[in-house]
């Protein structure tokens, strides 16, 4: 592979004479503009689609909240999305000396001691907030982004950064420029309680994400002076009960200023265009100067400082070093020295001396830096009979083995290629190009830095990572065991007392009004003919496909099979021993090796009725990758002992599933879904397991050769790829076994329950519908957009805008991907347990009578239809979409049908699909939770209670 290409800074003037930097050699020809208050622009272009990537990151996080206000940035965060005066007011004049009360109570509340008086105090802003909520148009951001047919709409909040995210057509850049623009330029606080509810709700969540709950104890002890450390994102639980409006309002005055944000724009855009359209928008507010930065250094660490937490999932350890800023040449060796532990082609040496040995369930190494230190981390979930102790020394042995220097010399090669083949990846999409923006601002680097970043690790010496790791790694570093138990350290954020506010639908403010009025030259939707999009031929009698990758030097080859787990429900653990199988020649880890030298991954993947074995990587080595693979699976080498050993860890990862709260709460979802006959419980048996020979699993892998199965090549030599992928092929000599058919039985009120310790309870209600339909595509697409998913659907406002009754709520239609089989309806409500009841209720209320505002659905139908007309399937997807709707029985795109089903379609229309649809359906529920925490009546008034083992749901 090349080496990078030299990088340079220079400085140009466009034809507008706005000068802008760019980079000497960068294929990206990313230009940055900086507007004279001091906002600075990134534009690139992507012409995949004629949609544009948008990111504005602003360099603020948790670590500038002020000490008594902690979780403030996190909170103004979501206040973003509630509009301004002008967006999202039905009357400012009367909403304002409202919420100007609401601000001041709080400041008394805050102050007040007295835990009554505080509730009395609370009261009257529940009061007044009841009051102010008649002039508050909710969602109404939502409904003017949504308006244009954008997707992804977020946004998220970190240590440094918040970054506020869309993906929009190109023709409604204006538009979003101008919503943009109005949000950024003032802060409304309006509907704070009830949103202050929400961010309760998303606090007591994490009080039940084991991930969070080691990471908290970890950077509290890795920074015990520094924000990194002592401010959570989500911020203490006392500082959530008393917050302060006119200190986030101090917060976005001093952070929220055009020389502290960037706007990020990746797509179909003209450069010229869009910088006088930024400018014309952005290019008014204000520069304003920043607060000197407080610098808070730490004392470096001299000893091992241990914690421990406690949960009901499985036990694990992790162990960091406080390490450097990233941009640094520290941060570069620490990331290579975590790559040379662990790494994408499973060949570091945790890879291989941990996890392909089995020594432990899993084991992985990485380094996560900040603006300020970084935090260099190991992990390791051990197996059963094995202490948090002896988990440690394992990942202790792989550090002195770097200390040693034994690791291979041709490692670091191999991982700084692997750097460049996930650039090339990432920096070919607009979001990919977008995020890698977004990041280098944030992180205060130039772009020239960043594009120079390969260069700079090509030139780190083996020398230089061997005398780092000796000066890094010493008895220095903060350990937290995390054992199973009941966690001590929950902080319950309990619901002040929250009437809810009624929600104006309806109601438009001029501003909204404006940009529904604005027109903009339509999109046309392009539909793509799979005939000429994918060239076909045959080779020795097996078909094969072909896409010319028209981007980079990377290429894809699938092998796909027409059988799955359905046909053989121990076909998946084959390939899953293979894994840990090497050849006559080379060994299993000589194998990884070998593949990750190539700059080429392998990937197995099981489906219900479809097994697919990829390579990709490097286009010049494929021809290497495929022959490598071939042997692997021709001479795969039976290991009885090395089977018996992933025996074992099959057994104890069933352990590790059945302790883990989302993967039981899948499994509960899946039983209510399905019943007692599924594929998910229809698993091999640990008798099974024992008694099966590694002869008979290699002979599976052999025999795959010999079947049915077409080709499909993503690169750009296809005759090359014709001749040399004739070597893989052998004649077909084995049959295609038979399908087992799963019962698909009809969802009859019954609730299913599993007891689980945990501060929220989550429920999701499965409906059977009546077998997929093609003619139902774009109605369903509505319906999602309109009613269930979304945060301007109607489900959104009403149960979490409005009643503040769950962080997490929505109502989804899936149609099935096969024809002949049965659509479903899935309502999910994440809550606490006791407004459980309130929030079903609420539901339920909103799928008894389908709502019906004409506004509403005008947008939801305009923004489907926008986002066809500019959406493109491109790469890839030109060949799996067709794939896929092979099994729906057709071959062409049926996106075509739906965008002349959606354009005549009317509320009346959507009406009647839903009460003949859905408004039927009868629901199994899943319900997962503490059970003293639940109401029980509550639960059997949704139907006939099951409480349900671990056993029952999972089938072992």
């Amino acid at each position: 592979m090349a080496k990078a290409p030299k990088f340079e800074t220079i400085t140009i003037t466009d034809q507008s004479e706005y000068p802008y930097e760019t980079v000497r050699n960068d294929k990206n020809g990313v230009r940055i503009y900086t507007l004279k208050n001091g906002l600075k622009v990134y534009l690139a272009k992507n012409d995949d689609a004629p949609r544009i990537q948008t990111y504005i990151p602003v360099r603020t996080g948790s670590n500038n909240d002020p000490s008594d206000n902690t979780g403030l940035a996190h909170y103004l965060e979501h206040m973003m999305f509630k509009g301004t005066s002008k967006l999202g007011s039905a009357d400012w004049e009367k909403e304002k000396p409202l919420l100007d009360q609401i601000a001041q109570l709080y400041e008394e509340h805050k102050a007040e001691v007295d835990p009554e008086k505080k509730k009395l105090i609370y009261k009257k802003i529940d009061e007044i907030s009841q009051e102010a909520s008649k002039y508050a148009i909710a969602n109404e951001y939502d409904k003017a982004i949504s308006s244009l047919g954008a997707t992804g709409t977020n946004a998220h909040t970190w240590l440094d950064e918040t970054v506020y995210k869309n993906n929009i057509p190109s023709n409604e850049l204006e538009k979003w420029l101008q919503i943009e623009k109005e949000r950024f330029s003032e802060l409304t606080l309006r509907l704070f309680h009830t949103e202050l509810e929400s961010v309760y709700e998303e606090f007591n969540r994490a009080q039940d994400n084991d991930a969070r709950l080691v990471h908290y104890e970890l950077m509290d002890a890795l920074f015990p002076k520094h924000p990194n450390g002592q401010q959570t994102t989500l911020g203490k639980g006392e500082h959530l009960k008393n917050p302060s409006m006119v200190a986030i309002h101090q917060y976005f005055d001093t952070f929220y200023v055009p020389n502290n944000y960037a706007l990020i724009l990746v797509g179909d855009l003209d450069f010229d265009k869009t910088i006088k359209l930024v400018d014309q928008y952005f290019g008014k507010l204000p520069y304003k100067k920043l607060p000197e930065k407080l610098t808070i250094s730490e004392e470096p660490m001299t000893k091992i400082v241990e914690r421990t937490v406690k949960s009901p999932t499985a036990p694990r350890l992790q162990m960091a070093w406080r390490s450097s800023s990233y941009g640094s040449r520290e941060e570069r060796i620490a990331n290579l020295v975590a790559n040379i532990l662990c790494n994408s082609g499973e060949s570091g040496l945790i890879d291989l001396n941990i996890n392909q040995k089995q020594k432990a369930l899993r084991a992985v190494a990485y380094n996560s830096p900040f603006k300020t230190y970084g935090n260099f981390s190991l992990v390791v979930v051990p197996k059963n009979d094995q202490s948090l102790e002896e988990a440690k020394e394992l990942l202790l042995e792989q550090i002195d083995l770097v200390k040693k220097g034994a690791f291979p010399d041709w490692l670091i090669p191999a991982i700084v290629t692997d750097f460049k083949i996930q650039r090339m990846k990432d920096f070919e999409t607009a979001n990919g190009l977008a995020t890698a923006l977004y990041n280098n601002y944030i992180a205060g680097q130039s772009w020239e830095e960043e594009l120079n970043e390969i260069d700079e690790y090509e030139k780190i010496t083996k020398e230089e990572v061997v005398k780092f790791a000796n000066d890094f790694f010493k008895d220095n570093y903060v350990v937290v065991r995390k054992e199973k138990g009941t966690n001590d350290k929950l902080v319950r954020v309990e619901n002040p007392g929250i009437t809810p506010v009624k929600i104006n639908r309806e109601d438009q403010s001029q501003f909204l009004k404006q940009i529904l009025a604005e027109k903009t030259a339509d999109l046309q939707p392009v539909f793509i003919d799979y005939s000429k999009e994918i060239e076909i031929d045959s080779v020795l009698k097996k078909k094969v496909s072909f896409v010319k990758n028209k981007y980079n030097d990377l290429a894809q080859v699938y092998f796909i099979f027409p059988f799955g787990s359905d046909h053989d429900k121990e076909l998946g653990l084959a390939t899953q021993v293979l894994q840990y199988l090497g050849t006559g020649q080379l060994s299993a880890e000589e194998l990884k090796q070998e593949f990750f030298k190539l700059g080429i991954t392998n990937d197995f993947k099981t489906g219900p009725d479809q097994l697919t074995i990829s390579l990709a990587g490097l286009e010049e080595n494929m021809a290497k990758g495929v022959e490598l693979l071939r042997n692997w699976m021709h001479d795969a080498k039976p290991d009885q002992k090395v089977y018996m050993k992933y025996v074992d860890t099959i057994l104890e990862s069933r352990e590790v599933a059945k302790k883990d709260k989302q993967q039981i709460m899948n499994a509960l979802s899946n039983y209510a879904k399905f019943g007692k006959d599924s594929r998910m419980t229809d698993v091999v048996s640990e008798e099974r397991l024992k008694t099966i020979k590694s002869e008979e699993m290699t002979q599976k892998i052999q025999d795959l050769l010999k079947m049915d199965y077409q080709i499909f090549f993503y690169g750009k030599d296809f005759e090359g790829f014709k001749d040399m992928v004739k070597t893989f092929i052998l004649p077909e000599t084995v049959k295609t076994p038979e399908r087992k058919i799963y019962p698909e039985p009809e969802t009859s009120g019954n609730v299913y329950f599993t007891n689980y310790d945990m501060v929220q309870t989550e429920m999701a209600k499965t409906g059977k519908a009546s077998n997929v339909d093609l003619n139902d595509f774009g109605k369903i697409n509505v319906f999602n957009e309109y009613f269930g998913r979304g945060l301007s659907s109607i489900v959104f406002q009403e149960i979490r805008e409005s009643k503040s009754l769950a962080y997490s709520a929505y109502v989804s239609y899936a149609a099935n991907p096969e024809l002949n089989h049965p659509d479903y309806v899935t309502t999910y409500i994440g809550t606490q347990a006791n407004k459980l009841s309130e929030a079903v209720n609420a539901m339920d209320d909103l799928m008894a009578d389908f709502p019906q505002i004409p506004a509403q659905f005008e947008h939801a139908k305009n923004a489907v239809l926008k986002q066809i007309a500019s959406s493109r399937i491109t790469r890839t997807n030109i060949f799996f979409n067709q794939l896929n709707l092979k099994k729906l029985g057709v071959e062409h795109d049926i996106r075509k049908e739906m965008y002349t089903e959606i354009q005549k379609l009317t509320l009346a229309d959507l009406t009647h699909f839903y009460a003949q649809r859905i408004k039927p359906l009868t629901y199994n529920t899943a319900i997962i939770g503490k059970r003293e925490n639940l109401d029980q009546n509550a639960m059997k008034q949704m139907g006939k209670v099951h409480e349900m083992t671990l056993e029952d749901i999972f089938g072992y």
